[in-house]
C-alpha cells in the first residue's frame, strides 16, 4: 500500500464530489489533499475522465511541483495547487473548476458582489476577481504564474487566505481551498451558488444595492463569530 494512501483517498472522494455536485463538464477540474507532514499533496491526473479516476490514480506531488508517486500525469494545474501550498500553510485542499456561473463572473472580470445572506453567511467582502495575467507571466510558466496572481491580488487586497477561501482568476475560473479537500469542495459550490443568485439578482434589478453592513456582521457573526450559535 502506498506511504500516501490516506491523502489519495481524501483527493479521490473530494474529486469525485464534483461531477455530482454539477461543478464540473467532462475533465474541467480538479482537487488536490495535501499532507503538510510529508510535504506533498494527492492530486487528479490529468484528462482522466471522472467515471475512470480511483484511489490508486491519484498523483502524488510535492510542493515544488515534482512527481513523487505515480505512473500518470497529474493536473495541468499542478504548479498553481503547488505553489499554494508552499506559500500559504495552513490550507490542506485546493479546488479549481470551470463551474458556469462563477467563470462567467471570471470572464467578465468582475468580483460577485455580496448581495445576499447567503454569501455574508461565508464572507463579508466581495468574492474577489484576480485581473488578468500580463503577457510576460503568460509566456513564462503559465500554471505556476497562476499562483502568484491568486497570492498577488489578495496582498493588494489586504485579505487573508485564513478567511476569504475563493477566488476567481480574470478570464479563466475559480479557485477555492480549505483546512481540508472536503472543506475546499464546500467552498467551491457555495461560491458557485451565490454567483448563480448574484447574477440573476442583477438580471432582476441592475441596481441592487449591497448588502448592508449589519446584516453582514450578523449574518458572518452567527456562524463564525464568538458567540457563533448557528448549527449543532
Amino acid at each position: 500500500m502506498s506511504n500516501y494512501q490516506d491523502i489519495k483517498e481524501q483527493a479521490y472522494i473530494a474529486n469525485m464530489q464534483l461531477p455530482k455536485l454539477g461543478l464540473v463538464l467532462f475533465t474541467f477540474g480538479n482537487v488536490s489533499a495535501a499532507d503538510r507532514n510529508k510535504g506533498v499533496f494527492a492530486i487528479k491526473p490529468s484528462g482522466v475522465p471522472y467515471e475512470d479516476l480511483s484511489v490508486e490514480k491519484m498523483v502524488i506531488v510535492d510542493f515544488d511541483g515534482n512527481t513523487v508517486e505515480g505512473n500518470l500525469r497529474s493536473s495541468s494545474d499542478t504548479k498553481t495547487h503547488a505553489v499554494l501550498y508552499k506559500h500559504w500553510e495552513d490550507i490542506g485542499g485546493i479546488v479549481h473548476t470551470h463551474s458556469t456561473y462563477g467563470t462567467a463572473w471570471a470572464q467578465s472580470q468582475r468580483a460577485i458582489p455580496i448581495f445576499g445572506t447567503t454569501h455574508a453567511d461565508h464572507l463579508t467582502v466581495d468574492i474577489p476577481c484576480a485581473p488578468p495575467m500580463d503577457d510576460e507571466m503568460i509566456k513564462g510558466n503559465y500554471e505556476y504564474e497562476t499562483g502568484f496572481q491568486i497570492m498577488n491580488h489578495f496582498d493588494g487586497l489586504g485579505l487573508s487566505y485564513k478567511e476569504v477561501e475563493m477566488i476567481l482568476v480574470g478570464n479563466h475560473a475559480p479557485f477555492t481551498w480549505g483546512k481540508t479537500a472536503e472543506k475546499a469542495v464546500y467552498n467551491s459550490a457555495v461560491l458557485e451558488a451565490v454567483a448563480q443568485m448574484a447574477i440573476l439578482t442583477e438580471q432582476i434589478n441592475a441596481n441592487a444595492a449591497r448588502l448592508k453592513d449589519s446584516l453582514i456582521k450578523k449574518h458572518y457573526e452567527r456562524k463564525h463569530g464568538e458567540g457563533a450559535y448557528y448549527g449543532q
